[in-house]
């Protein structure tokens, strides 16, 4: 018995040669990001991408999977990849640790089978998903998880479809411009974010912000991200055992 047996008792052996032969990307290594990648590290994918400009701090600790008190301090990136190893050292784990920013969209983006789109800065958000409908790269893409409460109010839809999410809002409105009305899964919630920031503070959407702005604080809560991140990984996952 191997340790991706009980997959492969659900998926088959051919879903599983896929899994262990396909390159995913994960742009964004927060609450979302950090479980998606951690989620199909035990599901068998044999290679990764993981890209995350930032490191770990202390205030990661309540919703980020590898945030520990022995890794504040440490980058994103490096801390997700010795995870990753630790669950299956027979992966491949490239790092990238900076944006994806136009400049390095395209060799990042090389070699690529599936995006787990986790980032939430507006500008590179919206730059990848407009690369990845242009190459051809199928995608899927979390909204706003921040200031919420409501794990029911989750959803998964086309980006056409979203409703009430102010990020999801600007990310359809840059993609319109573009001539990119559908076609992108997103897993959002419908849920109001709580008013819980003022303009001073930072509202939501100065916290979605372009690189290099200064961004505001949000609350957030373990579960909200880890449900989007556990149901990005099992899009994933389906699209490429061809479940859905």
């Amino acid at each position: 018995m191997d340790q991706f047996s009980r997959t492969k008792l659900l998926f088959g052996q051919e879903a599983i040669a896929i899994f262990q032969k396909s390159r995913i990307a994960v742009m964004g290594l927060g609450g979302v990001g950090s479980y998606a990648a951690e989620a199909l590290a035990r599901s068998g994918i044999g290679a990764f991408l993981l890209v995350d400009f930032d490191t770990i701090g202390l205030s990661n600790l309540n919703r980020q999977l590898p945030a520990l008190h022995s890794t504040i301090g440490k980058l994103k990136t490096e801390a997700m990849r010795d995870r990753i190893l630790d669950i299956n050292p027979k992966a491949k784990v490239e790092i990238y640790s900076d944006f994806c920013a136009h400049e390095s969209r395209d060799f990042l983006l090389n070699n690529v089978d599936f995006v787990v789109d986790a980032i939430d800065s507006l500008g590179p958000k919206t730059g990848l998903l407009e690369a990845c409908v242009q190459k051809n790269i199928p995608v899927i893409s979390s909204m706003g998880a921040a200031s919420r409460f409501d794990p029911a109010k989750i959803e998964l839809a086309d980006i056409s479809k979203s409703r009430i999410c102010p990020l999801a809002k600007k990310v359809r409105k840059y993609l319109h411009r573009r001539g990119i009305e559908s076609g992108i899964p997103v897993i959002y919630s419908y849920e109001k974010p709580i008013a819980q920031f003022d303009h001073k503070a930072g509202a939501e959407e100065e916290w979605v912000s372009g690189r290099g702005r200064k961004r505001g604080t949000l609350g957030s809560v373990v579960y909200l991200p880890a449900i989007m991140g556990m149901w990005a990984a099992s899009y994933v996952l389906r699209k490429l055992a061809g479940k859905i």
